[in-house]
C-alpha cells in the first residue's frame, strides 16, 4: 500500500453477515448485493464459504466471474480440502483472494484437540498451500483477542513466513475494548518479524456495542483493513457496520485522518436492499442509515434546522444517498417521472421492469393520496425474484370484538385455484391457517414483522415473514396498504422461496463443524 492513510474496506455481508440466523440469501440476491458492493467501491468482497454447500460454491464462483473491480475472497478452514475448494471458486475472479483461518485461543484449540505445536504446524502447512495457489492470501487466528500473547506472536510470524499477505486479527466474540484493540495491533506490528511488511486487518463483533470503536482504534494502531458488513449484519450482535466506519472517517477526518474508496452516496440504497433480502429490518435509530438518522421532531431541533441544518446535523443527508425531497409522485405521474424518481433512489430499470413497476405504482397511487420515496422503495423491494407457484387471488377476513376471526381465501397453486375458510386467534392467524390448509406444508414460522412504510392511515405496511423447513430458511416480503393482504403475500413469497430451495441439491446453507479442521 503506497498511501499510508488509505484504509481498505473488506465487506463480509455475504459471508459473516449471511451467517446471522435466518439471513440466508438466494443466489440471485447474493449476485445483486455483490454488484452493489463492487459499484460502491468496496475493495474486497468476502463472497462466501465455498465448502459449506454447493449453493455457496456456485454463488462465490458467479460473483468472481462478474466482479469488475473488487478483490473476491472466499473463506476456508485450516485444511487442504477447504482451501482447494475455495480456490476453485475464486480463481475465476480478476483479483482472487483465499482467506483461511483457525481458532488459536486456548478455548478454540480444544475444539479440534490440537496442542500448540500441532496447530502451529497446521498453520504453516495450510497457509503455504494457499499461497502456492494464490498470491493474495489472508490468514486469521480466530479469537485472537483471547489468545495468549506469546502464542499469538508465534503463529502470526509463522503465517507471514508461509506467505500470508494480510493478517486479520479477529475479535470473534466482541470481547475487547478500544484501547486494547489499538494496542494489540500496534504491538504485533512492532514485535513480529515481517509485521511491517504485511497488511494488518481488524474484524470486530458488536457483543458489547464497541465494534465500530474497536475497528477505528485498530486503524489508529496501524491496521489498514477493516472487515465489516452492511447494517452491521452478522452473528449474534453483528459485525462492525460498514456505513459507520466509513462516515466516521469522513466526518471526523480532523481526528481520524484516514480515508476509504467508498462512494458514500450509495450507502442508503445498499442498506435498504440488504435489509430487504436478509429480512433484518434496520432499527429506526441506527446510525447513518436508520429512518430517524436525519429526522427531527423536537421543536427546538426543528427551529434550529430551519435556520441552519448544521445546528443538529453533522453530515448532509445527500452524503449518504438520501434525496432532499420526499414527496412528488401521485396517480397522475407518468413513466418518465417514475423512472427518474427511481433512479434518484438507486434503481436503474430496463423497459420491461419499468412496465411492471409502473402498473404496481398506479395501483398504489389509486389507493394513496401521496406516494412517498419510502413507498416506492417498498414497492421495489416487494417484487419477488422467484417463480410464483403459489399465488393469492382472493381474500376476505372477518374480525371484531366478540366476533369469530376468520379468513375466506382463494389460492392458485401451479395454476389450479382452490378456496376455503379458516379461523384463528386474529385475522392474520386465520389467513395463515387458510394458506396451510390450501397448501399443506411443515414450514415453521420463525419471524413475523410489520412496519409502516410512511405515516398516516393510508400508509403501506411492509411485512417480513421468515419460514424454516428441514434446516432451510426463506424470507418473504411484501407491502400493501392492507396489512392482512401484505402479510399473506409475504407468507406466500416465503413459501415460494422454500419450494425453490427444496429443489436444489445441497441447498444454499449447510452447517460446517470444526471436527474437519484436524
Amino acid at each position: 500500500m503506497t498511501d499510508s492513510n488509505r484504509v481498505v474496506i473488506f465487506d463480509t455481508t455475504l459471508r459473516d453477515g449471511e451467517q446471522s440466523p435466518g439471513a440466508t440469501m438466494s443466489h440471485s440476491e447474493k449476485l445483486e448485493i455483490a454488484g452493489l458492493l463492487d459499484d460502491m467501491g468496496v475493495d474486497i468482497i468476502e463472497a462466501g464459504f465455498p465448502i459449506a454447500s454447493e449453493g455457496d460454491f456456485e454463488a462465490v464462483k458467479a460473483i468472481s466471474e462478474q466482479a469488475q473491480t473488487a478483490v473476491i475472497c472466499g473463506l476456508a478452514r485450516a485444511n487442504l480440502k477447504d482451501i482447494d475448494r475455495c480456490w476453485e471458486a475464486v480463481k475465476h475472479a480478476q483479483r482472487p483472494r483465499i482467506h483461511t483461518f483457525i481458532g488459536t485461543s486456548e478455548l478454540h484449540r480444544a475444539i479440534p484437540n490440537l496442542n500448540m505445536d500441532e496447530m502451529a504446524d497446521k498453520i504453516h502447512e495450510t497457509v503455504t498451500h494457499a499461497r502456492n495457489l494464490c498470491d493474495n492470501v489472508q490468514w486469521s487466528p480466530m479469537d485472537a483477542t483471547r489468545t495468549e500473547w506469546d502464542y499469538l506472536c508465534r503463529v502470526v510470524e509463522i503465517a507471514i513466513k508461509a506467505g500470508a499477505t494480510t493478517i486479520n486479527i479477529p475479535d470473534t466474540v466482541g470481547y475487547t475494548a478500544p484501547n486494547e484493540s489499538a494496542d494489540l495491533i500496534r504491538r504485533l506490528i512492532e514485535t513480529v518479524p515481517g509485521g511491517d511488511e504485511v497488511v494488518f486487518a481488524t474484524h470486530c463483533h458488536n457483543d458489547l456495542g464497541m465494534a465500530t470503536a474497536n475497528s477505528l482504534a485498530a486503524v489508529e494502531g496501524g491496521a489498514r483493513q477493516i472487515e465489516c458488513t452492511i447494517n452491521g449484519l452478522g452473528e449474534r450482535a453483528g459485525n462492525t457496520a460498514l456505513e459507520e466506519v466509513v462516515m466516521a472517517m469522513k466526518v471526523r477526518h480532523d481526528i481520524i485522518p484516514f480515508h476509504t474508496g467508498i462512494d458514500s452516496t450509495k450507502l442508503m440504497n445498499i442498506s435498504r436492499r440488504v435489509a430487504s433480502v436478509s429480512g433484518f429490518a434496520v432499527q429506526f435509530n441506527k446510525a447513518i442509515v436508520g429512518k430517524n438518522a436525519f429526522a427531527h421532531e423536537s421543536g427546538i431541533h426543528q427551529d434550529g434546522m430551519l435556520k441552519n441544518a448544521e445546528t443538529f446535523e453533522i453530515m448532509r443527508p445527500e452524503d449518504v444517498g438520501l434525496t432532499e425531497t420526499n414527496l412528488v409522485m401521485g396517480k397522475h405521474s407518468g413513466r418518465a417521472a417514475l423512472r427518474s424518481k427511481l433512479a434518484e433512489l438507486g434503481y436503474e430499470l430496463g423497459d420491461n421492469q419499468l412496465k411492471d413497476v409502473f402498473v404496481r405504482f398506479k395501483a398504489l397511487a389509486d389507493q394513496k393520496k401521496e406516494v412517498y420515496d419510502d413507498d416506492l422503495i417498498a414497492l421495489m423491494q416487494a417484487g419477488s425474484d422467484v417463480e410464483d407457484r403459489i399465488k393469492l387471488t382472493a381474500l376476505k377476513v372477518s374480525c371484531g370484538m366478540g366476533l369469530e376471526k376468520s379468513a375466506e381465501m382463494t389460492l392458485s397453486v401451479d395454476g389450479v385455484e382452490n378456496s376455503m375458510t379458516a379461523t384463528g386467534d386474529g385475522p392474520v392467524d386465520a389467513a395463515f391457517n387458510a394458506v396451510k390448509a390450501l397448501f399443506p406444508h411443515g414450514a415453521r414460522l420463525q419471524v413475523y414483522q410489520v412496519a409502516a412504510v410512511t405515516e398516516g392511515t393510508d400508509a403501506q405496511a411492509t411485512v417480513s415473514v421468515r419460514l424454516e423447513e428441514d434446516g432451510k430458511i426463506a424470507t418473504g416480503q411484501s407491502a400493501d396498504v392492507d396489512t392482512v393482504v401484505a402479510s399473506v403475500k409475504a407468507y406466500v413469497d416465503a413459501l415460494n422461496r422454500l419450494l425453490v430451495r427444496r429443489s436444489k441439491v445441497g441447498g444454499d446453507v449447510a452447517e460446517v463443524s470444526y471436527k474437519d479442521v484436524s
